[in-house]
Protein backbone atom coordinates (compact mmCIF):
# COMPACT_ATOMS: atom_id res chain seq x y z
CA UNK A 1 0.00 0.00 0.00
CA UNK A 2 0.87 3.53 -0.86
CA UNK A 3 -0.51 4.82 2.22
CA UNK A 4 -2.59 7.40 0.27
CA UNK A 5 -6.20 6.81 0.93
CA UNK A 6 -7.86 5.55 -1.98
CA UNK A 7 -11.39 7.30 -3.32
CA UNK A 8 -14.00 4.81 -4.12
CA UNK A 9 -15.00 4.88 -7.83
CA UNK A 10 -17.62 7.01 -8.48
CA UNK A 11 -16.89 9.31 -5.82
CA UNK A 12 -15.06 13.02 -5.64
CA UNK A 13 -12.83 13.42 -3.33
CA UNK A 14 -13.05 16.54 -0.56
CA UNK A 15 -9.65 18.20 -2.24
CA UNK A 16 -11.01 18.47 -5.61
CA UNK A 17 -14.54 18.92 -4.70
CA UNK A 18 -12.92 22.52 -3.05
CA UNK A 19 -10.87 23.12 -5.81
CA UNK A 20 -14.10 22.71 -7.95
CA UNK A 21 -15.66 25.27 -5.55
CA UNK A 22 -13.09 27.60 -6.00
CA UNK A 23 -12.96 27.66 -9.57
CA UNK A 24 -16.88 28.63 -10.15
CA UNK A 25 -16.73 31.47 -7.86
CA UNK A 26 -13.91 32.27 -9.78
CA UNK A 27 -15.44 32.37 -13.39
CA UNK A 28 -18.58 33.87 -11.31
CA UNK A 29 -16.27 36.77 -10.71
CA UNK A 30 -15.24 37.24 -13.53
CA UNK A 31 -18.36 37.22 -15.71
CA UNK A 32 -19.50 39.62 -13.25
CA UNK A 33 -16.85 41.63 -14.02
CA UNK A 34 -17.23 41.01 -17.31
CA UNK A 35 -20.72 42.46 -17.47
CA UNK A 36 -20.20 45.13 -15.20
CA UNK A 37 -19.18 47.33 -17.91
CA UNK A 38 -16.96 50.80 -17.70
CA UNK A 39 -18.27 53.03 -14.50
CA UNK A 40 -20.42 56.62 -16.19
CA UNK A 41 -18.29 59.42 -16.87
CA UNK A 42 -18.82 62.98 -14.26
CA UNK A 43 -18.19 65.21 -17.40
CA UNK A 44 -18.50 69.04 -15.54
CA UNK A 45 -20.88 71.30 -16.66
CA UNK A 46 -19.80 73.40 -19.73
CA UNK A 47 -18.87 76.75 -18.08
CA UNK A 48 -16.46 74.93 -15.56
CA UNK A 49 -14.12 73.04 -17.59
CA UNK A 50 -10.44 73.51 -17.32
CA UNK A 51 -7.64 74.45 -19.36
CA UNK A 52 -4.27 72.02 -18.85
CA UNK A 53 -1.53 74.09 -19.23
CA UNK A 54 1.64 72.16 -20.95
CA UNK A 55 5.19 72.10 -19.42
Amino acid sequence: MSGRPVARPGRISARHVRGLGAALVAVAALVAAANAGPAPTTDPAPGQQVAVQGR
